[in-house]
């Protein structure tokens, strides 16, 4: 386990980078014994600067739902980030919103559900319908995630391993919101689908099914993973369930839209 000298460090240097828009190599292959613990000090002691900074957290995201997600992480189970307020951005419908490139250095947009709490969740043993009935309503989110830590070794191409994605905050760095919100109980959660284009280009489809066969069984393993560290899912928290679809990479100038059918549509560009 690192010791708190170390986490305070490999913290500031994700923070720099995040500042810089230069990424860092891995972690773990700085320290070949971090174990998925030292990821999430890290983590922690990275939002702790955020706060420090003047950044407040309205939720969280889990990560690496899909079993070929997990299967090609070595991993035998999700990970989780924190979302923090300066990363949603908001849709107004039939306007395309723009989105500053600068924020991020290799943006990929990801396709998921996000769960609005209106009920506290703490575990251990929360279930499945304990989440549906606290969640006020569930709403189309595209994810925008990020690598502070690179996503390839740029000496070997070797891809990074889970340590290190965890400690990068499960590779979070935005969400946008702003289209329907609808009822848990009465919306068949996971035959809800959507079809991802980028620039007029379909580049993925997916249905909420591929996260675990139903979104609310990740924000259940969530609430009861914070449980050993003190933590809970609050309410009014936005919880990201987990993406239905591959990522897609990003630039200056691409357009995108995540069309939802009936529970609408979120339209963006990068400026």
């Amino acid at each position: 386990m690192f010791d708190d000298a170390r986490i305070q460090q490999l913290a500031q240097e994700l923070d720099q980078s995040e500042k810089s828009r230069i990424q860092i190599e891995h972690f773990s292959k700085r320290f070949p014994e971090m174990t998925i613990e030292d990821g999430y000090r890290i983590n922690r002691a990275w939002m702790k600067l955020k706060a420090a900074q003047g950044r407040t957290p309205i939720g969280h995201k889990i990560g690496l739902t899909s079993r070929a997600m997990q299967q090609a992480s070595q991993i035998d189970e999700p990970d989780y980030g924190t979302l923090l307020d300066n990363m949603r951005y908001t849709c107004t419908p039939g306007q395309t919103l723009e989105i500053d490139v600068t924020h991020f250095i290799a943006p990929r947009v990801e396709v998921e559900l996000a769960f609005v709490l209106k009920h506290d969740l703490r575990g251990p043993n929360v279930t499945r319908e304990q989440v549906l009935d606290a969640t006020e309503y569930v709403t189309p989110a595209v994810e925008i995630i990020d690598a502070r830590i690179e996503q390839f070794d740029r000496h070997t191409r070797v891809m990074r391993k889970v340590f290190d994605t965890i400690s990068d905050n499960a590779a979070n760095a935005g969400i946008v919101l702003g289209a329907a919100q609808v009822d848990p109980h009465t919306t068949d959660l996971p035959w809800c689908g959507a079809v991802l284009k980028q620039n007029g280009v379909v580049e993925e489809t997916g249905l909420a099914a591929g996260v675990q066969g139903h979104p609310a069984i990740g924000i259940a393993w969530l609430a009861n993973k914070l449980a050993p560290w003190g933590e809970y899912l609050k309410a009014g928290e936005i919880v990201l369930a987990g993406s239905f679809t591959r990522p897609v990479a990003a630039k200056k100038g691409d357009v995108f839209e995540a069309d939802y059918g009936a529970l609408g549509s979120l339209k963006f560009q990068f400026v």
